[in-house]
């Protein structure tokens, strides 16, 4: 399994000289799996320079969609598979205001604030409204595993289990929500016991609070625990705060080497930066799985 990072940033796209070193472009996650299948978290700004590649092929595009906010759709028009004649684009929504995210990710499509229109696209634009369990993955040995985000109007995380290695796809999630949560810290932690990576969602440091409690984004602090908690193999923090510069990035790194060096667990964990690549290589017998930092 290969897992590419194109946009890491949250809320809007952050382009500039304090952000040149882990980049300012909105959610999108790529991941590749042995068998040759592309899966595309979200389709954020980051999803233009992914387009460019997976342009080069043919085979179906599977967009996995976490929710429907504006940073999570808004590169969609400039997704260069879109405009291919036939190219089958298959774009997974599993949360119950479904129709409401298909809205958002086509309707900026319309003529006016786009010259494109949704409806005059080449490609085969198939939208999928059922859980991804019982499609191609599951029958080729993958898993996909869903739960429900603590993020206002509603979002869903994935796991991917393939053939002995694992990741998690935790975006727009607040760990600890003013009120009743869509899924407990305790759950979380269930749910993603022992994978190989996790990417979650790390947008806000202490000082952010509490002004910013319920707006469905994770304290940093919370999100090294879960990691801990969870016995993960790699934790890569995600969806950064447009304000966060590189240095504070940085700093944020050195934080989270101590900590998790303090409570040994889990064994890797990065600040997600544009451009970088993690190779899973799934354990021989019993052993780990070896995560390699590329990029």
């Amino acid at each position: 399994m290969l897992i590419s990072f194109y946009g890491v940033r949250g809320s809007t796209a952050a382009p500039g000289p304090s952000t040149v070193k882990y980049g300012g472009n909105t959610s999108c996650v790529h991941v590749e799996l042995d068998n040759g299948h592309d899966l595309v978290f979200d389709a954020g700004t980051g999803i233009r320079l992914l387009g460019k590649q997976l342009a080069k092929k043919r085979t179906p595009a599977n967009i996995l969609m976490s929710h429907g906010h504006w940073d999570h759709v808004q590169g969609y028009p400039f997704f260069d598979p879109i405009y291919q004649p036939d190219r089958d684009i298959n774009v997974y929504i599993s949360i119950p205001s479904g129709r409401k995210l298909l809205c958002s990710l086509f309707e900026q499509m319309d003529g006016v604030t786009f010259p494109v229109n949704a409806e005059d696209l080449p490609s085969n634009n198939i939208c999928k409204f059922k859980g991804i369990e019982s499609e191609l993955y599951e029958r080729a040995g993958v898993r996909v595993i869903k739960r429900k985000l603590n993020h206002p109007g509603g979002g869903v995380a994935y796991r991917i289990d393939d053939d002995g290695v694992s990741v998690a796809y935790v975006t727009d999630n607040e760990l600890d929500p003013p009120g009743e949560p869509a899924t407990s810290f305790d759950q979380w932690a269930e749910y993603l016991h022992g994978v190989d990576v996790l990417i979650h969602d790390a947008q806000y440091t202490d000082d952010d609070m509490p002004h910013k409690h319920g707006w469905g984004h994770s304290l940093i602090g919370d999100v090294r625990r879960l990691a801990t908690d969870a016995e993960v193999g790699a934790l890569v923090m995600f969806h950064h705060d447009p304000d966060r510069s590189d240095g504070e990035l940085d700093e944020i790194q050195r934080e989270n080497e101590i900590y998790l060096k303090s409570h040994r667990a889990p064994a890797q964990s990065v600040c997600a930066a544009e451009g970088m690549q993690l190779r899973l290589e799934r354990p021989v017998r019993r052993g780990k799985t070896r995560i390699r930092v590329e990029g």
